[in-house]
């Protein structure tokens, strides 16, 4: 009997094996691994292009009126519309915004006047003749300086003026003549640069003016003017010029010291200063034994080649440096020229007078 029922058993669980396999149609499983393949680096970008821009003004004359000009990588814009005479003299830029001072005649007298973005803003109400020579922005303020003509009862006083956002400030509270040329912002100093007549004899001395409060550069017995006035960290360098033996010499002082530029055998004259990290470059001209002045560029006191061709009258008024190029602004042959590291580049024709007087130079 025990045999019976083993057998049974062993047949069901036979039949119950068979019948799962039977009815076990599925397929093996695959197992797929997908490789995640790492992405490409991206391809590293070019730096964009800097583009340097040179910006320069001064005037060109019609063959009537001289029209203020303003030019920028050499295209020109008239800035005046040549129904009186006009002068563009300095150019300052802040962000994207061109400021440009100058002068224009508005029939009956000067009026000094800054263009910003070529929108013209008076600085001066035309009661008297105004000349406008520098300007600095610093800030949201604006500095010019020039100088105001008022009557006196036997004529007229010259009197160095400073215009801080239009309102102008006295410099130069004597009785004799004065004239501001350039200013300078740094920190919480304003800088001006000019000279003052000598109330005993009559001579032009060279000065500064620091927050309103002057510094004679020379003496009252050997003419002295200043030009320009550039400040550099802890150095302050006045450019301009100085009699000696009855010739004009350029000079440049250096935190008061001066040092001789030109040698004094024909006439000299220094008209702008810029200094960096480690050099200072002045330019001006010298007049050669045919009485042309020829264009001159001063590195570290010491003159370079000379920027102008022989028999050519010349001047450099304005210089700029941004990392190994020099960029010089001025005149030759009475074209409006730039010189970038001594070769010239003509704005102008020649068919008029034209001068440059200030140059900036950008790169972003």
């Amino acid at each position: 009997m025990k045999t019976i029922i083993k057998r049974s058993l062993l047949f069901f669980l036979l039949g119950f094996i068979l019948s799962c396999n039977k009815d076990d149609d599925s397929q093996p499983v695959q197992i797929v691994i997908e490789e995640t393949q790492p992405k490409p680096a991206p391809e590293p970008q070019p730096e964009p292009e800097l583009t340097t821009d040179v910006y320069a003004v001064g005037f060109e004359s019609d063959g009537i009126k001289n029209i203020a000009k303003f030019w920028k990588n050499g295209v020109a814009t008239s800035l005046t519309n040549g129904a009186n005479n006009a002068y563009a003299n300095s150019v300052f830029l802040v962000d994207k915004d061109v400021y440009i001072g100058g002068y224009e005649n508005n029939g009956t007298t000067n009026i000094a006047t800054i263009w910003k973005n070529g929108v013209k803003s008076p600085q001066s109400d035309g009661s008297r003749v105004a000349f406008l020579s520098s300007i600095f922005v610093s800030k949201d303020t604006v500095y010019a300086a020039g100088k105001e003509v008022y009557p006196i009862i036997n004529g007229e006083l010259y009197v160095a003026t400073l215009w801080i956002n239009g309102k102008s400030v006295i410099l130069s509270q004597s009785k004799n003549h004065s004239w501001a040329t350039s200013v300078f912002v740094t920190g919480n100093d304003v800088y001006v640069a000019g000279y003052e007549e000598d109330p005993i004899t009559k001579i032009f001395v060279a000065k500064i003016w620091k927050n309103g409060v002057p510094t004679s550069l020379g003496d009252n017995k050997n003419g002295s003017t200043a030009n320009q006035i550039f400040v550099s960290g802890s150095n302050l360098y006045v450019i301009g010029s100085q009699s000696k033996n009855g010739k004009s010499v350029a000079y440049i002082w250096e935190n008061g010291v001066p040092t001789q530029l030109s040698n004094g055998s024909t006439n000299g004259t220094a008209n702008a200063v810029y200094a960096t990290d480690k050099d200072v470059y002045a330019v001006g001209s010298i007049t050669d034994s045919e009485q042309n002045r020829v264009a001159t560029l001063w590195k570290n006191n010491f003159p370079l080649e000379p920027l102008s061709l022989t028999g050519k009258d010349a001047t450099a008024t304005s210089v700029f440096a941004l990392e190994d190029n020099i960029y010089v602004g001025g005149s030759e042959d009475k074209i409006a020229t730039i010189w970038k590291n001594g070769i010239a580049t003509k704005l102008t024709s020649g068919v008029f007078n034209a001068q440059v007087n200030s140059v900036i130079v950008t790169k972003e």
